[in-house]
This record gives structure tokens, C-alpha cells and sequence, in this order.
């Protein structure tokens, strides 16, 4: 009973995620703006770049690597798209410029992807060209799956040219299994999550033993093929058979990393990178906190109680 409601929980959150009504009233409404943000402060890096920064450079000193992500998803004009693209490319030269030992993360639909796939090209060539001046990475995050055709078409023209351009692969997929066949062919890390947008009947593994087995599938594969990756995942099972899986293959330190959201289960990272593996911390900022505070609760429902008491104290 309680794991039923946990699951209709959990699900509930994704649909609320999705819904651009609500997004925009919380948006639009100053105080229950700012009482809620009280909750995302938690998983978040602020509003702003700046504030982003200061809270890098104190894990930097402790030894995480991070990345900064712009959050945003689905600009429907050019100006807007072209707002986005211009604040990635501060990102990176603000990494450049203050020596952060960061990478940085977007959306294509952020750039200009919804509008059209030459406007978000364009965008990405600025971007990663500004990137690879310093050699700093350049992820593509995933996004749902109406548009990952063209999400990885885009990625692959990219990787053509910048080597420092990376992809996410959702475990949950079905589709992934074929995908992952491709995408190991070309040079970019692969960044393996499990995967959090609801999808069509059918279409994804449910949370699971079997999500799970496939998860390590693709960083077993990952492994054994000497392809850089990301262990996206805080799931402290995945983690334990991902430290097995590298002691097997005495993976070089420079082919992969551990990563985690900033603010959920960091002491496990913490844990990992006292015991000498890479570890990363992923930092968003921006005010499109809403769709990202709806997807870090619906992961595990319980942290409802812990956004409440954000909330009031």
C-alpha cells in the first residue's frame, strides 16, 4: 500500500512538472515564488551565475568537480533561444575566466532545438567553439522522448567537429538499446541516467530490479570499451556494482566520473571521493526551478516533508 502511494505520488509530480499553467502562475505570483523557492534552494545553485559560483568554488575546495547547467527547456522564439545560447557561452567564460574545475550542461530545446535544428545548431557550434578554448565539456542533457532523434542527430553533427561535446543516455528507454550502439561509436563521453520524464505506455522500464540491470548493462559496456562516461546516479546499489565493475577492469581515473545532483544523498559522493574515485557535483540555476524542484521530489516522494519544512522555517 505505502509503495502504491509512494508510485501514484512520484507520478503526480511528473505531471505537475509538465504543466506550463502552473509553472507560470508560481512563476508570476511574487509569494508563493518565493515561499516555494524555499524548497528548490535546497537542489539548486540560485537565480543567478553568480550565486552558482560561489557555491562551485566551496566544492571545488573540497575536491568535487562540478557542472552548471542554465536550467530551461523549450524556447519558442529566436530571441529567446539566442538569450539562452548567450548565457551558456558566459558560463563557459566565466569557468575560463575564474579557473573553475567545472564543466557545463544544457538542453538543445533551451537553444532553439523546438524552433528548428539549423537555429540550435548554430547555437551549439557558439557554444562549444567558446568551450573549447579551454577544453571545458560541453554535456547534452536528455529530454523527453518526443524529440530524442533529433536530440542525438544533433549531437553527432556536433561531435564531428568539438570533441569536448557529450550526451545523456536514459537508461529507462527501450529505445536505448540501440542508441547506445550508436552513440558508443562516436568519441563523447556518455553521461548513463535511469531517466525521470513520463513517457507513453510502453515506451520505458518502470523503477526497478529491471531498470537497475539495465542500468549497469551500460556501464559495464561503457567499461569493458574503454568509452569515457558519467555514473549518474545516486542510487547507492548502482554505485556499489559500478566500484566492483572498475576494480575489475582497473579503468583509468581520466575514462569516468560519479555524479550527483547537488542536494540529494551527497555524503554517498563524498564517500566515493575519500575512497580516490572522481566524483562530480551538478549545480542548476535560473528561475525555471519549477519543473526541477517537481522531478527532485517525485524521485523519492518522502522529501515532500523535507520541502515543507523548507517552506516554513
Amino acid at each position: 500500500m505505502e509503495k502504491d502511494l509512494l508510485l501514484m505520488g512520484a507520478n503526480a509530480l511528473r505531471k505537475a512538472a509538465l504543466n506550463e499553467q502552473a509553472k507560470e502562475y508560481i512563476l508570476s505570483n511574487e509569494i508563493l515564488f518565493n515561499t516555494i523557492k524555499k524548497a528548490a534552494d535546497r537542489y539548486i545553485g540560485g537565480e543567478t551565475l553568480e550565486e552558482t559560483i560561489v557555491k562551485v568554488k566551496d566544492q571545488n575546495a573540497q575536491g568535487f568537480k562540478t557542472s552548471i547547467e542554465f536550467m530551461g527547456e523549450n524556447t519558442l522564439t529566436e530571441k529567446e533561444a539566442f538569450q539562452a545560447s548567450n548565457e551558456f557561452i558566459r558560463i563557459a567564460q566565466e569557468i575560463k575566466k575564474q579557473e573553475l574545475n567545472a564543466t557545463f550542461s544544457l538542453d538543445l530545446s533551451h537553444i532553439g532545438l523546438s524552433i528548428s535544428k539549423e537555429l540550435c545548431l548554430n547555437h551549439l557550434d557558439l557554444i562549444c567553439r567558446e568551450a573549447a578554448k579551454k577544453n571545458i565539456e560541453v554535456t547534452i542533457s536528455a529530454e523527453n522522448v518526443e524529440i530524442t532523434d533529433a536530440v542525438i542527430d544533433v549531437y553527432k553533427t556536433a561531435s564531428a567537429t568539438y570533441k569536448n561535446v557529450s550526451i545523456t543516455l536514459q537508461a529507462y528507454l527501450h529505445r536505448s538499446k540501440d542508441d547506445f550502439e550508436d552513440l558508443i561509436q562516436q568519441n563523447g563521453r556518455i553521461r548513463i541516467v535511469k531517466g525521470a520524464f513520463e513517457t507513453p505506455e510502453g515506451f520505458s522500464i518502470p523503477r526497478g530490479s529491471a531498470l537497475d540491470e539495465r542500468y549497469l548493462y551500460y556501464i559495464d559496456q561503457l567499461l569493458s570499451r574503454n568509452h569515457s562516461c558519467s555514473i549518474a546516479s545516486h542510487h547507492d546499489f548502482i554505485q556499489r556494482e559500478v566500484v566492483s565493475m572498475l576494480e575489475n577492469y582497473k579503468t583509468s581515473k581520466d575514462l569516468y566520473e560519479f555524479e550527483s545532483l547537488y542536494g540529494i544523498q551527497n555524503e554517498q559522493l563524498a564517500r566515493l571521493k575519500e575512497q580516490g574515485y572522481p566524483t562530480k557535483l551538478y549545480f542548476v540555476y535560473g528561475k525555471e526551478w519549477y519543473l526541477y524542484l517537481c522531478n527532485r521530489i517525485a524521485e523519492y516522494p518522502l522529501n515532500i516533508f523535507q520541502a515543507l519544512h523548507d517552506i516554513v522555517n
